[in-house]
This record gives structure tokens, C-alpha cells and sequence, in this order.
């Protein structure tokens, strides 16, 4: 044997020595977040009975009658830093310590206080809306934003305009036991699924991305109907921030393949497919408040998963249907983004169309 053959395998095995320890770290990473966020849930709910109880004598519009703590967004926020911390002292970092990385955490931080401030306060929706802009205006001046028109404006307006309504939209899924809990794991688990694809173990987007997966995954277990605790304003907020962040780098700026004229339809179809469920439930109850006269802004009992449950499917069902809904789709993503061909755009852009139709008609069809 040659020694350049005897030195090319011993790269290939140093080289899949180090795949398998960054393998293996990363899933320990899954792990402790998980467990992590089983233990905070767990001591919150043991000892914190009474923030996000508000509702109790206010005449507030909530799905589930009972008066439980919204804790949530708490344990998502600590495992969220523990991830970034890891993700800080993981070795062979590709990307380093940058500009971007210091702005999610500023916003992500900034969408936490607010939304707990609300949890605690009940805080004015106006300061709530300004919050949100501002840390839109965050992730803009840390490098990052949506990439699709020439002028730079209008992507910054986009980019806003995206984080604002991600932050709303996830506040307003979280109607139901469970629900925008599996929504979120869901998308999470497409930035991952994407990241390890394209061999980008080691990035912020990985490590963040599965650290908050575990976080997702530990509080599921006391959300999952009948729920002990809410994620409240504290998660949700955080989640739509740190989601909409991950979609700027999954979705909005991946290389694209379709255009229709100057946009990237292909870069607005994974975004739809990524973000399905939270988009369709938010369009529809804002289409049918402005078809009503009532104002979208105003909280109800009218979303597609209250119209899902007076057509007969109890929570759990409900959660069950978003998951397979939401996984599927992001399968499509994926593949949209890997492997692209016509067939699985076509078959992406019928799969939208069909649920968000779906679900919009359950809405209006009274049942006999």
C-alpha cells in the first residue's frame, strides 16, 4: 500500500472519528435540553402557581376555562441559553462568534421580557406591537434579513413585517392544549433536518435550533391535553422571534429555482410549507373577523382548531392532525430545497392550497 493511500485513510478515519463525536454531541445536547426543560417545567410548576393567571377575573377569551400558570416560555428561554452557550464552546466552530448570532440573542431576549411583562402585566398591545418592531429593527442591524428585491428597503420592510407577524401568529395558535407546542417542534425539526443535510453540524442554526427542540419536546409533556401549564405570552413571543429568524436563513434566503418575474416563488413556497399551519390559522381568522365587521385584533373562539373541534375531534385528535399536517409538509420543504424537481413543486403548491382551502371551508361550513 502507497502512502498516499495509507494517509488518505487515515483522513477517512480521523474524519469519521469526528463526524460520530459531533454526532454524539449533539444528540447529548437533545437530551439535556429535553431533560432540562422537564426539570424547570417540573420545579415552576411545583412552586410558581401565579404568574400568567391573570385571566382570573378579567373577562378574557380563552379556549380552556381553566385557570393554570403560563411557565412555558420560562424553561424555553433557559434552554435556549444553554444551547447557546454550548453552541459557543463546541469545538471545530465553522462560523465563530459574529455579529448576527449577538442579535438573536439580543431579540430573542428583548421578545422574552416582553412577553413575560405581558404574562405578569398584562402590558398595552401598542408597547407590545413596538416591542416586536424593535426587535425586528435587532435582527436587521445584526446582518440579517430577507434577500429577495433589489431594493434594500423593501427588504428591510419584509424583513419586519415577517418577525411582526411570526410573533403575532404563534401568539394567536396557541389557542389549544398542545397545539402551537407541536407546530413549533415541527419547524424546528426542519432546520435541523436542513442543516445536517448540507453538513452544517456545528452551526449556530443546528445547535440553537435542536436545543429548542429539547425545550419543545420536555415542556410537550406537561402542554399535551389536558395541559398543566400554558407557554403564555413568554413562549410564544420568544418562539415566534426565533422562528421567523430561522426562517430568514431556511427559507427566505435559500438558493431558489422558480421565479415568476422578479420573485422567487420557490423561496415563498417553502416558507408556506414551513409555517403552513400558523399562516393558515391566521389568515382565516383574519378573513372571517373582516367578513364579520369585528375587529382581527380581538381574541375568539373561531380558529380552525375550535371549528376542528365543534366538527367532532377532541385536543388530542386536533394536536395529532397538526403534527402529521405540519410534518408533511416539511417533508415537502425539504425536499423542495434538496432534491427540487417539478413534481414536488407541483405537488407542494396542491398540498398548501388544499389544506389551507381545507381548513379555511371547515370555518364556514356549518355542521348539520
Amino acid at each position: 500500500m502507497s502512502t498516499a493511500l495509507i494517509i488518505c485513510y487515515i483522513e477517512r478515519i480521523k474524519f469519521m472519528s469526528l463526524n460520530l463525536n459531533l454526532q454524539f454531541l449533539l444528540t447529548a445536547l437533545f437530551i439535556i435540553c429535553f431533560m432540562f426543560s422537564i426539570l424547570i417545567n417540573y420545579i415552576m410548576l411545583r412552586f410558581a402557581q401565579t404568574l400568567g393567571v391573570r385571566g382570573r377575573n378579567e373577562n378574557e377569551v380563552r379556549w380552556n376555562p381553566e385557570v393554570k400558570p403560563s411557565l412555558g416560555g420560562i424553561s424555553f428561554y433557559l434552554v435556549f441559553l444553554v444551547a447557546f452557550i454550548f453552541a459557543i464552546l463546541l469545538p471545530h466552530q465553522q462560523e465563530g462568534f459574529n455579529v448576527q448570532v449577538v442579535g438573536i440573542l439580543l431579540a430573542a431576549t428583548l421578545s422574552f421580557l416582553m412577553g413575560l411583562a405581558d404574562d405578569a402585566f398584562n402590558t398595552q398591545p401598542l408597547l407590545k406591537f413596538l416591542t416586536q418592531i424593535f426587535c425586528g429593527l435587532i435582527v436587521i442591524i445584526s446582518g440579517l434579513s430577507i434577500q429577495i428585491f433589489e431594493n434594500q428597503f423593501l427588504n428591510y420592510f419584509l424583513t419586519v413585517l415577517w418577525v411582526v407577524g411570526m410573533m403575532n401568529s404563534l401568539n394567536m395558535l396557541d389557542n389549544m392544549d398542545g397545539v402551537a407546542t407541536i407546530v413549533s417542534i415541527v419547524a424546528c425539526f426542519f432546520v435541523v433536518m436542513l442543516n445536517l443535510a448540507a453538513s452544517n453540524t456545528t452551526g449556530y442554526p443546528t445547535v440553537l435550533s435542536l436545543g429548542v427542540l429539547g425545550a419543545l419536546s420536555g415542556f410537550l409533556v406537561y402542554n399535551f391535553h389536558p395541559a398543566k401549564m400554558f407557554m403564555g405570552d413568554t413562549g410564544s413571543q420568544f418562539l415566534g422571534l426565533f422562528l421567523a429568524v430561522m426562517g430568514i436563513s431556511h427559507g427566505w434566503n435559500t438558493p431558489t429555482t422558480v421565479w415568476i418575474g422578479e420573485f422567487p416563488f420557490s423561496n415563498f413556497l417553502v416558507i408556506a410549507l414551513v409555517f403552513m399551519l400558523p399562516l393558515c390559522d391566521t389568515a382565516t381568522v383574519v378573513i372571517n373577523r373582516l367578513r364579520s365587521g369585528n375587529s382581527p385584533f380581538v381574541g375568539g373562539k373561531d380558529h380552525t382548531t375550535h371549528h376542528l373541534y365543534f366538527k367532532g375531534l377532541n385536543e388530542k385528535k386536533i394536536t395529532v392532525l397538526f403534527f402529521v399536517l405540519g410534518f408533511i409538509a416539511i417533508v415537502l420543504a425539504y425536499l423542495m430545497v434538496m432534491r427540487f424537481s417539478w413534481f414536488v413543486f407541483y405537488t407542494s403548491l396542491f398540498y398548501f392550497l388544499f389544506v389551507f382551502v381545507a381548513l379555511y371551508l371547515n370555518t364556514i361550513l356549518k355542521k348539520k
